[in-house]
Parts: structure tokens; C-alpha cells; sequence
């Protein structure tokens, strides 16, 4: 039935399905007004924040490895499918089915193809080719997930027509301008980047997870001690970052929780008892508490896929940014980590992954560069040479995990002691899932010998976004001998302490926009890379431009 004014409530975005295991679903929607939202008969109504509906549905009772077509029922009235739509049905597919796991992955995702300013001569959308190519395959060559590494929105960095609507509600010339100022102007950034109907389609047949990055709050969150000093100090930033940690709540994490977890987590079960009540409030509340004390919101969780298992991990909000104690995560977060890493040893997985937004292991030089810099910051802070290198830090965005030296080294000897078989018997891979850096490579981890696990970095981003070439060039050069072995000079007049990790580079860089794909089946892992394009005539192409095998 057609979704027309008057007829009753109207389905704004969504739905997106969300955590799937063999037996439960979760569906996200975002609706206009207060409703009852229906799916498969399980029943939810929505809850109000700031003015605006959501509601996460909890279809239980489903059987492994099945496949069940659903429709979406606002207050009794179908929404979802669309009326005349040109795509197949949405259907939940349980784990358990016979073949090969597909994972999807990618991150940084610039708004939508028909929002951009076509002066930006932005490549096609990664993420609109692959659910295209999708719709024209059979169901059984789905990809099973989706993981969506950071960068969903942007909210330092808006279209044109976003510009302008900001500009109708407040004055652009005060802080923080063309930017996005508080929860309202999130919920745009979101209905800009989730609404064109390919991705829409394939969000609601491909359960999502999902995680924050530096541009869904500001270009280099959390970099530094003097960036927060900084920052925090503005009359801008608290609302900027409430309605960024509200609106990621909201629109992200909340899918990410399965079942069990949202029964015991407290601010859901808040909301739930709050009925009518406007949730925002009760959420700024959340973030602020979240900015200030880390330690009150993990955001990090963890996806059971049978013999795969993503441990996905915040690499931004927890960060410890004290100069002499610098971690990109704090030691409890930490410890959950390794924690996840044993439970899934002992539960005799076969294919370990972590997903964090930021490379775990960079183009070398590029990886010497950072830890030059830190060891600087930190061996001359407050002093005149401590202070350039923070511009420089600034400036270069060198914040990866090279530039927290003691949480590269602790999660290297994790995957070491995986490997070795140390925690249990080891599974057959360890794969680090990555964005952030607009280029895609493989690189494996090759020193400490030992290993029974083969341990990789697979770095794939953008999804939609471009590069300015000097970016290219550096990330071109960063694998070099020569620029390692400069690089490699700077580290050693610093006496900056040496890694004992080493990893070669199996294939890359490749530019533009990207989406990555692994094939899990038993103790086999490969690694497909696709790639988009434009003909002479300015028709899109999506081309696999990489299949190489992991395990």
C-alpha cells in the first residue's frame, strides 16, 4: 500500500535489520509520530527522542539456517514493502544454513550518490553498487552481514543542500558553522545517508553492525590530551558531541545488541519503562556521561556467527590520552577485549575477526612516523619540541593504533598468543577488519614465527568518498624500502623503541571507492575486493579487482 499524508503513520527510514542469530531478529525503523510497529506479529511501540520515533523490534521464535519473508505494520497498516517495489521482499535468513559465510565490510560513507556536490567528482557508491549487484544474483549469494567500520555520516563535512537547511534554522557564522550542531541536525546527517532505495533494500536483508569514527563526531576525535583540552573548552562541542553520542545510540548501537544484552541493558530498559515519556533527556544524560567517564558506556560488543566471530572494538571513545600513559583503549576495556579473544578460542571458532575503525598495521613508514611522533609528544610534553610534534600529530591525523605504542604491542601479543595456541587450539585465521584510511590493502603479520593462525590486516575504505592524489601518492610510498628506510633513520635518532612485529604487505594499495568481502567456509577464508568505476559514457561499473586466500 502506498505510504500517503493522512493515512496514518509513515515509515521515515528503516527498516534495517539488525542482530540476527539462528533463533531471533532485531528490526530498526524510524517513523513520523508515536505508532505500533509490527513484524512477523511481534509487536513494539516506539519511543519519542527529541521529538522524533524510533522502534526496535524483537522477532524470537525462528528456526536455524531458515529463510522468512516480513513485511513492516504500522499501526495495522503495511509500509514495508513499498508499493510497486522493483526489489525482491526483505527476509530474515537464520545462521545455520549449508555453504560459505559472505561478510561484507567497508567504512567512511559521504552521504548518497543524488546529495553530493557533483563538483566533488566523487567515484560511484561502493555500498549502492554491491546491493545492485545483490539483487541481481540469487539469494543463496547474499552476503550473510554487514559490517560497517566507522564514518557512517559526516558531520563535519555536509552537502550542499544540508548547508542550506542548517542555514535556515541558525547562523553559520558562529561555531561550529557548516557543521553539524546537536541531535536535529544528526537526524538529517542519517535520513541523508540511509534513504536512497538500493541501500535501504539492502539494509533490510543483510543484518548490520556497526561503529563509530572520528567523522561522526569531528575530524580527530579524541586525538590528544591538547586536542580535548582544546576542544572541550569551546561553547559549542557539548552539544555537538551529546547529540553525536545520542544520535549513534539511536541509529547504531542499539542494533548492535542482541536480545540477551538488551534485556540487561539499562538505558533501553529505561526507555522501555518510560512509555510516552521523550527519551532525550535520559540520553544526553548518557552522553555526557559517556564524553566525560568512558567507563559508563562500552561500546564495543561482540557478533557469534558460527565458526566466525567479530569482536568489534572502540577504538575512540575510551581512549586514555595522558602523554605518559597513552592507550587507545583503557586497560578495563582492554581486558574485555582479550576476554572476547579466550571465550572465542574456547568455544573452538575457526575464524577469529576484530573489527576497529583505525589500521591495526599501517604502511611501515607510515607506522614509524607515528610512533616517532609519539615518543616526541611524550618525551617533550609541554616543551617547544612537544608542542610542534602535537601540531604535526594534529595536522597528519598520526592517531592510529602506531601512535598508542603499548596498545599496538598488547593487542600484537594477543593475536601472538592465539596463534601459538597458547589460549587454545588456534583458528585457522586472525583478521583485523579496518577503514578509515581511503585505500584498500592486505598486509600479514610474519614476525614472531610460530603461528599456527595466519594473522592479516584487511583495510578497505571508502565506501563513498574520494581522496585528494597527494593522499594516494603518500600511501603509495608509505610500503617503499626507501621511505621505510627514512622513516626508519627518524625512528632511530629519536631512540624510539623498536616493535618486535613484523608484517609485509600480500596485496595493494588500491584507490577509490571500495567494499570488501570475506568468504568463510570451514577453515578456508579468502578475501574478494571490489571496486567502482565509471565507462566513457559515465554508466557505473563494479569490478572485482582482488580474490586472494587468507588461510
Amino acid at each position: 500500500m502506498p505510504e500517503t499524508a493522512g493515512t496514518g503513520p509513515l515509515l521515515l527510514l528503516g527498516p534495517l535489520l539488525r542482530h540476527v542469530d539462528p533463533v531471533s531478529a532485531t528490526v530498526w525503523v524510524e517513523t513520523d509520530r508515536t505508532c505500533e510497529v509490527e513484524v512477523l506479529g511481534r509487536r513494539a511501540r516506539t519511543f519519542c527522542v527529541n521529538g522524533h520515533h524510533y522502534a526496535l523490534v524483537v522477532v524470537e521464535g525462528l528456526e536455524p539456517g531458515s529463510t522468512t519473508p516480513y513485511e513492516v505494520h504500522l499501526d495495522g497498516r503495511q509500509v514495508w514493502p513499498q508499493a510497486h517495489s522493483a526489489f525482491p521482499p526483505s527476509r530474515i535468513r537464520t545462521a545455520g544454513r549449508p555453504g560459505p559465510f559472505r561478510l561484507a565490510f567497508g567504512s567512511c560513507r559521504y552521504a548518497t550518490p543524488t546529495t553530493v556536490d557533483i563538483r566533488d567528482g566523487i567515484p560511484p557508491d561502493a555500498l549502492d553498487s554491491y546491493a545492485r549487484q545483490a539483487v541481481a544474483v540469487p539469494e543463496d549469494q547474499w552476503p550473510d552481514a554487514l559490517v560497517l567500520l566507522g564514518d557512517q555520516v559526516y558531520a563535519d563535512e555536509v552537502t550542499p543542500a544540508t548547508r542550506d537547511w542548517m542555514a535556515s534554522r541558525r547562523d553559520l557564522s558562529e561555531p561550529p558553522g557548516a557543521q553539524a550542531a546537536d541531535f536535529e541536525e544528526y537526524t538529517r546527517l542519517y535520513m541523508e545517508s540511509w534513504s536512497d532505495p538500493q541501500v535501504r533494500w539492502l539494509l533490510s536483508n543483510v543484518p548490520s553492525s556497526m561503529v563509530f569514527d572520528d567523522h561522526e563526531m569531528i575530524d580527530d576525535w579524541n586525538t590528544s590530551a591538547a586536542w580535548r583540552d582544546e576542544t572541550t573548552s569551546t561553547d559549542w562541542w557539548h552539544r555537538r558531541i551529546g547529540g553525536g553520542l545520542v544520535s549513534y545510540w539511536v541509529y547504531q548501537h542499539l542494533g548492535n545488541l542482541s536480545p540477551n544484552e538488551l534485556a540487561q541493558n539499562e538505558t533501553w530498559q529505561a526507555i522501555q519503562r518510560s512509555g510516552s515519556d521523550d527519551a532525550g533527556p535520559m540520553l544526553d544524560e548518557m552522553a555526557r556521561a559517556a564524553d566525560q567517564e568512558p567507563h559508563t558506556v562500552r561500546w564495543s560488543f561482540v557478533r557469534h556467527w558460527g565458526e566466525a566471530r567479530l569482536i568489534m572494538v572502540d577504538s575512540r571513545a575510551g581512549r586514555v590520552l595522558e602523554e605518559s600513559d597513552r592507550k587507545i583503549l583503557d586497560d578495563a576495556e582492554f581486558e574485555w577485549v582479550e576476554a572476547a579473544v579466550q571465550n572465542a578460542v574456547t568455544d573452538g571458532v575457526d575464524h577469529l575477526l576484530i573489527g576497529t575503525s583505525l589500521p591495526w598495521l599501517l604502511p611501515h613508514s607510515i607506522h614509524d612516523l607515528e610512533r616517532w611522533n609519539e615518543t616526541l609528544s611524550v618525551r617533550h610534553a609541554g616543551k617547544p619540541l612537544g608542542r610542534l610534534a602535537e601540531k604535526l600529530r594534529q595536522a597528519a591525523d598520526l592517531e592510529h593504533w602506531a601512535a598508542f605504542g603499548q596498545s599496538f604491542e598488547r593487542l600484537g601479543r594477543t593475536l601472538v598468543s592465539l596463534g601459538r595456541g597458547e589460549l587454545g587450539r588456534p583458528p585457522a585465521t586472525a583478521l583485523v577488519l579496518s577503514g578509515d584510511v581511503h585505500h584498500a590493502y592486505v598486509a600479514e603479520l610474519v614476525q614472531p614465527g610460530g603461528l599456527d593462525t595466519r594473522v592479516h590486516q584487511l583495510t578497505v575504505s571508502p565506501l563513498h568518498n574520494s581522496a585528494p592524489h597527494a593522499i594516494e601518492i603518500g600511501f603509495k610510498v608509505g610500503w617503499s624500502r626507501w621511505a621505510r628506510a627514512l622513516t626508519g633513520g627518524l625512528r632511530a635518532l629519536a631512540r624510539v623503541e623498536r616493535s618486535r612485529l613484523e608484517w609485509r604487505k600480500q596485496a595493494g594499495p588500491y584507490f577509490g571507492n571500495e567494499l570488501g568481502e570475506l568468504v568463510l567456509e570451514g577453515r578456508d577464508a579468502r578475501f574478494l575486493l571490489w571496486a567502482t568505476s565509471r565507462d566513457d559514457d559515465g554508466t557505473p561499473r563494479f569490478t572485482q579487482v582482488l580474490d586472494t586466500r587468507l588461510s
